[in-house]
């Protein structure tokens, strides 16, 4: 991982690039399976990463059979889990503090969302 003042040279998309390798090693490892698709983008003081088909095949078959809000809850709690992770790595990425860090999952299409704003922008 990278220092903060050498994550402060990395910016546009060699910095979404590195944000979305992060975001997925941590989701991969802590779920068993990294999304199909995955992209960063950060704009001020925003970074955000949108993953697409990144539920396991157990959440998918719980899904269609009418279990949405128990595969959403479970994912709540993994990336709770997940949080101070994923925070430590955007910070380390980005060299700023993360103050908040939002997540949140849509079944179909099967999508989900991590948000992290930083206390200031990046330059």
């Amino acid at each position: 991982m990278l220092d903060r003042w050498a994550a402060r040279s990395i910016r546009g998309g060699e910095l979404n690039a590195a944000l979305t390798g992060e975001v997925v090693r941590i989701q991969t490892a802590n779920v068993g399976r990294g999304p199909k698709k995955s992209s960063s983008f950060h704009h001020g003081n925003v970074v955000i990463t949108v993953m697409q088909e990144a539920m396991t095949k157990a959440e998918q078959s719980l899904a269609r059979n009418g279990n949405g809000d128990a595969v959403l809850a479970m994912r709540r709690l993994f990336q709770g889990a997940m949080g101070e992770e994923l925070t430590r790595s955007v910070e380390q990425l980005t060299g700023h503090n993360v103050i908040a860090f939002m997540s949140d999952n849509h079944l179909d299409p099967d999508m989900a969302v991590e948000v992290f704003i930083l206390d200031e922008p990046l330059t």
